[in-house]
């Protein structure tokens, strides 16, 4: 596992630690820059409602649609301008939304960064369009160093184009722009990552992330929620809480409408895009650190190069070379063989990296569903988790470790409820640890004395507000052995 370590003083028998920042000093947040690349499917489509309604959590540098193996030009099209209604609506909610979160985007600069990129057939990169220029245009500015994460919804042609026309009229560049570049793909939805990008661009050691996770949120929830999660996707849930009475963006929403075996109407249909962004949510989880920490947009296991795929529970499980799709990825290859989650616990394990959160980003759209409609004092707004001490440690076996979540609030004044975890599969150290009073602010355990040097052990302080709805934020301590 990457780790990102901070070094400090001598440790002793007893860790004491101390704050980082100064008590009630709330530090600021970077927002992560975001492309979006969509193919205007159904699930895009409702990805793309949340997606808005996240808007402010961004620095949105570009929302482009491309093509995939399922839609393009003359293939269950959606349409150049399948966007237009979805920024209209956004136009509408503005207003509310803002209120609520000042960093929201205006409606004018989101349509003046929203393109046409490569959708005249799957995989089609040899055209120059105005969403791969605008891609060129972002990656090649040296005024902004700052990494961009790039997601593909859909096929990753347009993309692939915008890299073609670097390495064609920028050589010079190539290294710069890849040190910028972060990659969030769902699926390979055409094969211009293995054709192209890899080939060309593969020893400037890319991150990249391509997720089979996604599935948990997508057309077969079912199969994969486990049952206590489903209500937060069931049509009366939904109903209440995005589809009726909260504005025209949610009212787009394209959820069942009961015509469907095993669906009734207002049931959650898909948000098979969505981990490519809640990926790049702060939340407090710090996964954007490294993918195999783990946060709202799944878990993800180092598989070759930079490149990171969904850890298989099978011991043994060889990674194909190639593409990472519907013909080989691991969960559908489960899915054809007729495995449910009912007969197979490896597979509702698979998806648990994403479904682990459900409820919490169920309630976290609700309540952005309420930004629409309500005022500021009528809505609820996250708590703001701080950990006292640093949250980078080092420990040696034996070693008790104290954790302080002194300074974390609620905007709303609401009681705050902690919960400390151990995320033992982010960790390296194999084995478990005891938190006592786990429901306490501040807490205290043991190192056990079997951890190795080197191994890490993450401890989650998770806080959920007694709001409607209840809003859950986080912090990661995460402890080296010494």
């Amino acid at each position: 596992m990457q780790q990102v370590v901070t070094f400090f003083g001598a440790i002793i028998l007893t860790i004491m630690i101390v704050s980082c920042n100064q008590k009630g000093d709330i530090p600021e947040i970077e927002k992560p820059r975001v492309i979006v690349t969509s193919d205007g499917e159904i699930d895009d489509e409702c990805s793309l409602v949340r997606f808005l309604l996240y808007a402010s959590e961004w620095e949105i540098e570009g929302i482009i649609t491309s093509s995939s193996q399922y839609h393009w030009h003359g293939h269950n099209w959606a349409g150049d301008d399948w966007i237009e209604p979805y920024m209209d609506a956004y136009s509408e909610v503005y207003p509310n939304l803002v209120s609520h979160d000042k960093d929201y985007p205006t409606p004018e600069y989101l349509r003046s960064v929203t393109f046409l990129g490569n959708v005249e057939t799957e995989g089609e990169m040899d055209s120059i369009t105005p969403g791969s220029r605008h891609i060129v245009k972002v990656l090649l500015d040296r005024s902004d160093d700052r990494p961009v994460w790039i997601q593909a919804w859909g096929g990753i042609n347009t993309i692939a184009r915008a890299l073609r026309t670097i390495q064609e009229e920028h050589p010079g560049d190539m290294e710069y722009v890849a040190g910028k570049i972060r990659f969030f793909f769902i699926w390979e939805q055409d094969s211009t990552y293995q054709a192209y990008i890899r080939p060309n661009w593969g020893k400037y050691n890319i991150l990249t992330i391509v997720s089979d996770q996604f599935e948990a949120i997508a057309y077969r929830w079912k199969m994969i929620q486990p049952e206590e999660m489903q209500v937060f996707f069931k049509g009366e849930w939904m109903m209440k809480n995005i589809l009726q009475d909260h504005g025209p963006l949610c009212a787009l929403y394209r959820a069942h409408t009961g015509d469907r075996e095993g669906f009734d109407e207002g049931d959650f249909r898909s948000e098979g895009d969505s981990p490519a962004f809640l990926h790049t949510i702060v939340t407090g989880l710090r996964n954007m650190e490294s993918p195999d920490y783990g946060g709202w947009g799944g878990r993800y296991r180092r598989v070759r190069e930079n490149t990171w795929l969904d850890p298989v529970p099978v011991e043994g499980y060889i990674y194909p070379e190639g593409r990472w799709y519907t013909g080989s990825a691991w969960g559908r290859e489960r899915t054809r063989e007729g495995a449910t989650s009912s007969t197979d616990s490896l597979y509702r394990e698979y998806f648990k990296p994403v479904w682990r959160w459900s409820d919490a980003l169920q309630s976290d759209f609700a309540a952005r569903a309420d930004w629409c409609i309500k005022s500021y004092g009528e809505a609820n707004h996250p708590p703001v988790v701080v950990l006292k001490n640093p949250a980078d440690l080092e420990a040696k076996p034996g070693n008790t470790i104290k954790i302080s979540a002194e300074g974390t609030s609620d905007p709303d004044g609401d009681q705050l409820i902690y919960r400390w975890w151990q995320y033992e599969e982010a960790d390296t150290y194999d084995g478990c640890i005891e938190i006592p009073s786990p429901g306490k602010r501040d807490v205290s355990f043991a190192v056990p004395g079997d951890a190795d040097y080197g191994e890490t052990i993450h401890v989650i302080c998770e806080v959920r507000d007694d709001g409607t709805p209840p809003l859950t934020r986080y912090q990661r301590a995460i402890i080296k052995i010494q």
